[in-house]
């Protein structure tokens, strides 16, 4: 169990919109997130666990759900991936770093420089 990365905050923080009522409840969360499992391939995708007993849970409906998505760009334009934010029943459980290229490796820090943009 690590607490929460600096790389895992960034990308939640860029991918939830505070504007959304259930994004800003899932942001809530956020302080009180941990790593419970990382990806051993080193993409960057980090399953959580939470205290659920200590936040509300965010109005995005029963059972596994993503909550937030973006498409990963390149500075040539090229997208070789994404980047999605899954809820459980109402509460964060895992960020998940997806490639769609044979060439490019795809990691959480290309997510985040594409989010920067």
């Amino acid at each position: 169990m690590e607490s929460l990365p600096a790389d895992v905050a960034f990308v939640l923080d860029a991918l939830l919109d505070e504007a959304d009522p259930a994004h800003a409840v899932l942001r809530r969360q956020i302080p009180h997130l941990r790593v419970s499992g990382r990806c051993t391939c080193g993409c960057g995708t980090a399953h959580f666990e939470l205290d659920t007993a200590s936040v509300e849970s965010a109005p995005s409906g029963s059972g596994t759900v993503v909550a937030a998505e973006a498409q990963i760009y390149l500075e040539d334009g090229d997208c070789p991936g994404e980047v999605l934010v899954f809820a459980e029943n109402g509460y964060l459980s895992w960020l998940e770093v997806c490639s769609w290229s044979d060439t490019v490796d795809v990691k959480l820090d290309t997510a985040q420089q594409s989010l920067r943009r």
